[in-house]
């Protein structure tokens, strides 16, 4: 379904403005529309054609057959009224920014919620390791005379350890996504991948540690 910010009027006039920018073909026009929306909407092809067709019809686009592909080009008519229309464009404009960035908080949001996950997992896990290693010591059961590690302390430097790296992946990630995102490249498949990933790392390591006990 078409987003709000295409009412009435709105999808033709960006459709000048893309055609503006160069002479495209119909799949470049879906392809375009997608990326500047960051993958939250892609327009069928039921939705482009006609409308190009109605622009054809008022004389704002033409069109022409470059092999297999019919590219259209916005007319001198086309840019008049684009221009006469710029307000509305600009309009049109703050509202895909405020779209992408939205998705970008709901990517961020989505990672922070999974990373808090597995540093609950890990925390857990460094309470119990400080437990046992308070427990041992207090029944003499540290290190052996021959020197050997604790293997309750070498378990909570671990986790520190995979706190940082941690922290390290999550601020490394956020900048990666915030750069994209002011291109219009994240998306909903970013998001798939991202939380099918995460989650295959946290039974990685929730299976190294059951193996352990």
């Amino acid at each position: 379904m078409t987003p709000p910010v295409f009412a009435h009027g709105n999808l033709r006039l960006y459709l000048l403005a893309l055609l503006q920018e160069r002479p495209r073909h119909g799949y470049e026009l879906i392809q375009a529309l997608a990326e500047r929306f960051g993958g939250t909407y892609s327009p069928s092809a039921g939705t482009i054609y006609p409308r190009l067709s109605k622009l054809e019809e008022e004389g704002l686009v033409s069109k022409s057959t470059d092999g297999r592909k019919t590219v259209y080009e916005i007319t001198a008519a086309g840019s008049a009224e684009l221009d006469s229309r710029r307000h509305e464009l600009d309009a049109i404009e703050d509202d895909l920014t405020d779209s992408v960035r939205r998705l970008a908080d709901g990517v961020r949001a989505e990672v922070n919620d999974a990373m808090r996950s597995l540093r609950a997992e890990l925390a857990s896990a460094a309470r119990e390791a400080k437990r046992a290693a308070t427990s041992a010591s207090a029944s003499g059961g540290g290190a052996a005379s021959g020197g050997s590690t604790n293997p309750h302390v070498e378990s909570s430097r671990a986790v520190h350890e995979a706190d940082i790296v941690l922290n390290e992946f999550r601020q490394q990630l956020r900048t990666d996504l915030r750069t994209h995102a002011h291109r219009g490249l994240v998306n909903s498949e970013s998001v798939s991948v991202l939380k099918a990933r995460l989650a295959q790392v946290r039974a990685d390591v929730l299976a190294t540690l059951a193996a352990s006990e």
